[in-house]
């Protein structure tokens, strides 16, 4: 099909494989001049949307010189305009400017409205931010009147993304979504999904992050649909990604665009842009040397291409990495401040980081003057900030007030901070944002809580330790809008999970399996992701009146870490005290080395290691030291960090012959308590396939004849969910499989697949109480700044009062005499940990019995 001569260009910003094909069938018709520069000019138009810039300068010179030979001033000055804003995206800003100021001057009416908008283009890649707005603001003026939708809406769009470099996130809004539906209107498929990819920044700048990972998805979705790779859109990604605390995932999407960009080639400016994405992500990896490079490298692109705004903000990431791997002293701190002001100057949104930095290196150089001058810049309140932005600007303060001696000050500046940052937590549904996004809170909890222990004083400790410890696990779960679209990925994903276990992972069936159980583990992650927030509260604050009222015999220990030295805050009998317990590596070091013991002892084997009684004594004294003198003899209450939950508790003597538990926080350990049982007393009992030496099951079904028994084909994932929720008991015998690399996929083996944390996430209200005998079911990954993402976890804020389940892989076979007692001592009256206790006391001598017995943990009561 032969199309227009005038629509070429129209469709060159739509659909440009389509137009380039139109362009060269019209050109084999051997057109006249007009006709044929309109050609050239549209091929060239659809050549740098595909990122082929050096070939579309080609052709679009060859549009402007056909256009002059036509006679039409206008066709002359159409073509002269594009080539112009084609050579500024080029990084030839000059040549660029020069070719549009000539259109520009020979212009009228709307038609002078379509060459504004291509001069503020490149004006706007220049970092020339006021200039360009006064030119779209015109544009669009002179578009509305001349009734044109579709350059209308383009003025829109880039006046938009304008105004949101300058920090005036309503305007950009309004203006891209006028765009997205003229762009709509008129049929304008790529140009649609731009504006709605910046939609997505707009939400970003507001710090609505779930809103802008769905406009993005939605943009990359129709750029996809359209074939086309679009390095703009990798590069907004990272940034969400990098403010939604998914550092790796931002870095490899960087990495990925890159080596696409290295083999497709791309505009320089686009280039320079990746490059700079890439040193960010670099960067929050841990990874100074590449920030370092790759911003060095966006540097120098950016200097030849005399971008100053882009160059200044590259300069800052050198200068972070340098000081992230270990860089400190006059020069470095003089090359920040030099930055910081050419940043403000620029108006760059960076400018406050730039000064916190230059504020943190002054102080550890005891340039007081300095440090106080740079925090000042930093703490500086800026208009309609969001909340990140507020909790950055607020540790400034509390970092200044600090060095000042102003301890009430620094102390109501973290408040402040950690409130914005209780903002930003809830604007999001999925729980491992809520989770990751604490992290932007960690060190405005460190000030407060480094106050409590140079006070010596473990009721500030342990209240400033709760105020941000397990935050994600305090609100219900919100599902994601369509929750039969991701019940229905979910489905898939087992189905897919199940049929590659049959099948050898090197063969093209294998290798295809695996290409899909990645791609529905991205739709689910990605759908969940993008969840709104607007959770509600599932547990009360903290109130420490409320602990010493509530909590009768039971001694609570909550350990906090507080620069890297690890701390235990005793309550018992209405007292509090403190103890300093060690390094918090040691301790970490010593969890390891009990784990893999235990794991030996698991499959039946001796090591050559030390025995249990040995890793109990050194666990003790890493772990709790003297508190172990204020523990008394009832049952105890554990609290500790993230990084210490996969501890088998009971192979510490002070532990060994007591019930203990273990919460996330002791606000949720008080709510558990609050929780009462469902009326109905229903039991659910679950058998997952291939257990190696039978289990518990048959003998529990016998305890509880009226049961749920679900085995064999029936324990597929919805009848399992369907019994589990709302149970007053739940016993589940199954494989696990913990996820480091992405917790909420780890899962329990089903007859159909693995049950995951997103399948769990389903529930309406979690079993009061429920066992878990699979391998590390207990375990759970430490994110943000001390929140855990696992099995267990999920269950506690849908109700979960009790949960049971191991944190090393157990040994099947004596797993169930282990649980069978558990739950003849629960039927018995006694609570679940006091039920493990007396089980694990049974095991006599038997040295797999016990380990199995003290693989496993309690959560909650």
């Amino acid at each position: 099909m032969t199309t227009a001569p005038e629509d070429l260009l129209t469709l060159a910003l739509s659909r440009p494989h389509d137009a380039i094909s139109g362009a060269q069938r019209l050109l084999a018709t051997g057109p006249e001049q007009f006709t044929a520069s309109i050609a050239h000019q549209a091929s060239g138009i659809g050549l740098r949307q595909l990122g082929d810039v050096d070939t579309a300068i080609r052709e679009l010179r060859v549009a402007l010189r056909l256009a002059e030979q036509s006679g039409s001033l206008q066709r002359e000055l159409d073509a002269l305009a594009t080539l112009g804003a084609t050579l500024g995206r080029a990084g030839h800003g000059k040549q660029g400017l020069a070719c549009l100021d000539r259109a520009v001057g020979h212009s009228k009416g709307a038609f002078a409205g379509r060459v504004l908008i291509r001069r503020a283009d490149v004006l706007l890649v220049l970092g020339r931010h006021e200039e360009a707005l006064e030119d779209l603001r015109s544009a669009v003026s002179r578009l509305r009147r001349a009734g044109d939708q579709v350059w209308e809406a383009r003025s829109r769009n880039y006046r938009g993304f304008v105004n949101l470099t300058l920090g005036r996130t309503r305007q950009a809004d309004a203006d891209f979504a006028v765009a997205e539906r003229l762009y709509s209107d008129a049929g304008q498929a790529f140009e649609f999904a731009e504006a709605r990819q910046n939609r997505g920044l707009a939400a970003f700048a507001r710090g609505d992050l779930p809103l802008a990972l769905e406009f993005l998805g939605a943009a990359g979705q129709r750029f996809e649909a359209l074939g086309v790779t679009w390095p703009e859109l990798a590069i907004d990604r990272c940034g969400v990604l990098l403010a939604a605390g998914l550092s790796i995932e931002a870095h490899e999407e960087a990495q990925r665009a890159v080596d696409q960009m290295d083999k497709d080639g791309g505009q320089p400016t686009k280039r320079a842009e990746l490059l700079f994405a890439a040193a960010t992500t670099a960067l929050a990896a841990a990874e100074p040397l590449t920030a370092r490079e790759r911003a060095e490298e966006a540097r120098r692109l950016f200097a030849a291409q005399r971008r100053p705004w882009w160059s200044a903000r590259a300069t800052l990431v050198q200068l972070e990495a340098r000081h992230q791997a270990g860089e400190r002293g006059p020069q470095l701190l003089r090359r920040l401040v030099d930055t910081a002001a050419k940043l403000d100057r620029l108006g760059a949104a960076e400018a406050p980081a730039a000064h916190l930095l230059a504020g943190r290196l002054a102080l550890s150089e005891g340039r007081q003057v300095a440090a106080d001058r740079q925090l000042a810049q930093a703490a500086r309140p800026r208009r309609g900030a969001p909340p990140v932005a507020r909790a950055t600007a607020l540790l400034a303060k509390a970092l200044q007030s600090e060095a000042k001696g102003d301890t009430r000050g620094m102390l109501a500046a973290c408040a402040r901070g950690l409130d914005a940052l209780d903002e930003h937590r809830l604007m999001m549904g999925a729980t491992e944002l809520r989770a990751r996004a604490t992290a932007h809170g960690a060190e405005l909890a460190r000030l407060a809580l480094r106050d409590a222990v140079q006070r010596n004083d473990p009721r500030r400790l342990l209240t400033r330790s709760e105020r941000w410890r397990a935050t994600a696990l305090a609100e219900s779960p919100i599902r994601p809008p369509g929750d039969g679209q991701l019940v229905a990925d979910l489905a898939a994903l087992r189905e897919v999970v199940r049929r590659a276990e049959r099948v050898a992972p090197d063969t093209s069936a294998g290798t295809a399996l695996e290409r899909e159980r990645r791609r529905l583990e991205h739709a689910v992650r990605s759908r969940t992701l993008e969840t709104r927030g607007g959770a509600s509260r599932s547990t009360a604050p903290f109130d420490l009146d409320q602990l010493l009222a509530d909590q009768g015999e039971t001694t609570l220990v909550e350990m906090v870490e507080v620069d890297d030295t690890l701390y235990a805050v005793v309550v018992r009998d209405r007292r509090i005290k403190l103890h300093a317990i060690g390094p918090l590596a040691a301790a970490a070091l010593e969890v390891e080395r009990a784990r893999f013991q235990l794991r030996w002892l698991a499959r039946g084997r001796l090591s050559n290691g030390p025995g249990l009684d040995i890793i109990g004594a050194r666990l003790s004294a890493a772990l709790l030291g003297d508190a172990a003198k204020d523990l008394g003899d009832g049952p105890v209450v554990i609290v500790p960090p993230g990084r210490l939950q996969a501890l088998p508790w009971h192979l510490l003597p002070p532990l060994a012959d007591r019930a203990v538990s273990v919460a996330p926080s002791t606000a949720l350990w008080l709510w558990a308590r609050r929780l009462r049982p469902p009326t109905d007393q229903r039991v659910a009992l679950v058998l997952g396939p291939g257990l190696t030496a039978g289990s518990e099951i048959p003998r529990l079904a016998e305890r509880y004849p009226a049961a749920t028994v679900l085995d064999g084909r029936a324990a597929t994932a919805e009848r399992v969910l369907r019994a589990l929720d709302g149970a007053w008991l739940a016993h589940i015998a199954a494989h696990g499989t913990f996820r480091s690399d992405s917790p909420l996929f780890s899962s329990l083996r089903l007859a159909d697949g693995p049950l995951t944390v997103y399948d769990f996430e389903q529930l309406r209200q979690a079993p009061y109480r429920i066992v878990m005998s699979s391998c590390e079911s207990g375990l759970a990954k430490p994110v943000g700044a001390d929140e855990l993402l696992g099995l267990t976890t999920s269950l506690v804020p849908l109700g979960a009062a009790g949960i049971l389940a191991s944190v090393v892989p157990v040994n099947d076979r004596a797993a169930v005499p282990v649980m069978t007692a558990v739950h003849d001592n629960l039927h018995a009256g006694h609570s679940l940990a006091e039920s493990l206790t007396k089980a694990r006391a049974g095991c006599g001598d038997d040295p797999v019995a016990v380990a199995t017995a003290s693989s496993f943990v309690v959560l909650g009561v």
